[in-house]
């Protein structure tokens, strides 16, 4: 599926192709709450990195994630989350461990996006107490992260864009 996005202000627009479309996964994990907003709901597309088409680059900006786990030293994570540097919004994030693959934030694509007939509620366990987690049919809930890749859980379901 071929997805067009940008940031809030206009100076960033973007173009991919995308296998996986369905915004699937509602991240709690305080990196996507804190860098995305609200609840998070940050890396659940994935797209041909390949493909990407940015349009304002000189715009963009780039942040490493400290991570921050109990009993662990901290460390930088190699993941680069690209936002906007005049409005601040969340665009992508590209990680060299896997170089094939770019995730755009849902709330950055323009495209009508598919609605997923089911939600990954993921990093439960990171979830500011403040956050309603919708419950009931249609919701898993994870307290880190699922078992089945973001590709797999589209596969499954036969929903390949």
């Amino acid at each position: 599926m071929h997805l067009e996005g940008s940031c809030h202000c206009g100076a960033v627009s973007f173009s991919l192709e995308c296998d996986s479309p369905y915004p699937f996964m509602h991240c709690y994990c305080s990196i996507c709450r804190k860098t995305a907003g609200g609840g998070g709901y940050a890396i659940n597309l994935g797209g041909d990195a390949a493909t990407l088409k940015v349009r304002g680059k000189k715009h963009v900006g780039i942040y490493h994630a400290v991570m921050r786990e109990p009993g662990k030293r901290a460390r930088r994570s190699p993941a680069k989350r690209h936002f906007c540097l005049k409005c601040g919004s969340a665009l992508w994030l590209w990680d060299p461990r896997w170089p094939e693959l770019v995730h755009p934030q849902a709330s950055a694509i323009d495209t009508p996006l598919p609605k997923p007939p089911e939600v990954v509620e993921a990093a439960l366990d990171f979830a500011a107490p403040w956050v309603d987690v919708p419950k009931g049919r249609g919701h898993v809930h994870c307290g880190t992260w699922p078992s089945e890749s973001l590709a797999e859980w589209h596969r499954r379901r036969g929903l390949q864009g």
